[in-house]
């Protein structure tokens, strides 16, 4: 039994700097197995609780082992909306694997990789459709077609409600399909998982801005719904408030990111083209951020500095994430933070002007506080910035559901997801702020059971 975890396979850095394709290959048969045949199958399963879905890992690992593909992707369907989207994207180094028994002396079994491995052998192989549930009569609306709309409309599909989901845009996949790239996640993927819950009944609604285009009371009360989640996400982008942020040519992260991964911008016939750039500089040292500056690198980026205010150490991105940004040619400039966007002649941006940082003291997050270091100012050069600090709480739907919401304007909402509003529930970003797409599942699956439980009381399955 090896004590490492299969590698992964990828795309070798030069190549795939210059394209869209998928980075990671994924593991063949016999990886897979042999990666499953690492696994304890610890009887009190460690691994389980640090999943906030709460699939049944030692079991599907257990069928992956025997090579009995099927079965391991339906133990994991079984609590998982989205196999084939977490395996890719969800922090299963800090979740799952973190717990993982073989993790104590050597590496953690592959629990992601597993899971990723399972959900593509089932999309290419199964023909097998899901079977829509007979009506139990109720409706349920789900506002957001992100994680935890997903996840809250396909589990109750499953027990016979009739959902409708109401998307803003026009693709359902929330943050899926706008904000993470095509190299990390396929919106081919994406689109899998959401043609599976239309066969289970689920309708999706496209270009409806619930709080703008209908109101949640018109919903109750024109459309019959006795229950609404609300799982709008915060799309809202943060702003630095620092001169020359809204030049041609500075794009917060979300607008960036959205107008590649759902417009398709990087095409030479986009109708909602970005700028073509040479020196790209990204502010940040989240996910958001190194999705921002691996995608300017293939849209033909000549160089592309990562400017972040504390070090590697501190920044809140997956390792993973931050060694594929390196490997491909993103230069990180650690401790530093910018204080001006300056312009050049043609009105665009052309520099930006940076401070240097330390490290003090720790603030309430547990990290080590920048601190300026006076006279430090430099300028970076740059024809397009891309800023990726944050977001916070999309206020529409929020605004119409007659709920409580916190100091920040996120919904506030207890651990099944119930609000002020007797009828409301919520979860995902809009509750928690920006986290991880399985922590959003997680809400919309708990929240599914608690609606489950008020409309049929001890019926509830």
């Amino acid at each position: 039994m090896r004590p490492d975890k299969n590698p992964m396979p990828h795309q070798d850095p030069v190549v795939r700097s210059g394209n869209f394709e998928e980075v990671a290959l994924g593991y063949t048969k016999e990886q897979a197995v042999d990666e499953a045949q690492r696994c304890l199958n610890c009887k009190n399963m460690p691994c389980v609780s640090g999943c906030p879905v709460k699939i049944h890992i030692p079991e599907f690992i257990a069928k992956v082992a025997e090579g009995d593909f099927e079965a391991a992707y339906q133990i994991i369907a079984a609590d998982s909306a989205l196999p084939a989207v977490c395996g890719r994207v969800c922090p299963q180094e800090t979740q799952c694997e973190s717990k993982c028994v073989r993790g104590i002396k050597h590496e953690s079994v592959g629990i992601g990789r597993l899971e990723r491995f399972v959900a593509d052998w089932h999309n290419a192989n199964s023909t097998e459709k899901p079977v829509k549930p007979a009506s139990n009569g109720h409706k349920v609306a789900v506002i957001g077609s992100g994680p935890s709309g997903l996840t809250c409309a396909g589990d109750l599909a499953r027990k016979g409600y009739e959902v409708t989901v109401y998307e803003a845009l026009h693709l359902a996949g929330g943050v899926l399909v706008y904000g993470i790239p095509e190299f990390r996640l396929p919106k081919s993927i994406v689109q899998k998982e959401v043609d599976g819950l239309k066969e289970l009944g689920v309708k999706i609604e496209t270009n409806v801005v619930v709080g703008r285009s209908i109101t949640i009371d018109e919903l109750m009360e024109q459309e019959g719904f006795e229950a609404v989640f609300i799982g709008s996400g915060a799309g809202l982008p943060m702003f630095m408030h620092i001169p020359g942020e809204n030049l041609k040519g500075v794009y917060s992260a979300n607008e960036f990111l959205t107008r590649i991964n759902l417009m398709k911008a990087y095409k030479e016939d986009s109708a909602t083209p970005v700028l073509r750039n040479k020196k790209v500089a990204v502010v940040g040292g989240g996910n958001v951020a190194m999705d921002a500056a691996r995608t300017a690198l293939r849209l033909g980026a000549d160089s592309v500095t990562l400017a972040y205010r504390r070090t590697e150490k501190e920044m809140p991105a997956r390792v993973a994430e931050l060694h594929h940004a390196k490997e491909e040619g993103v230069r990180v400039m650690e401790l530093v933070s910018p204080l001006e966007f300056e312009a050049g002649e043609d009105g665009f941006v052309a520099k930006v002007k940076l401070e240097r940082m330390e490290l003090g003291e720790p603030d309430e997050s547990g990290r080590r506080r920048p601190v300026r270091v006076e006279g430090s100012e430099f300028e970076l050069p740059c024809d397009v910035a891309v800023t990726a600090i944050g977001t916070n709480a999309n206020p529409f739907a929020s605004m119409a559901a007659d709920v409580d919401l916190n100091k920040w304007g996120y919904i506030e909402a207890d651990e099944d997801g119930k609000t002020s509003n007797p009828k409301v529930w919520a979860g995902g970003d809009i509750v928690t702020g920006a986290a991880t797409v399985i922590l959003a599942m997680g809400a919309g699956k708990q929240a599914a059971a608690s609606i489950a439980k008020t409309l049929l009381g001890d019926d509830a399955e």
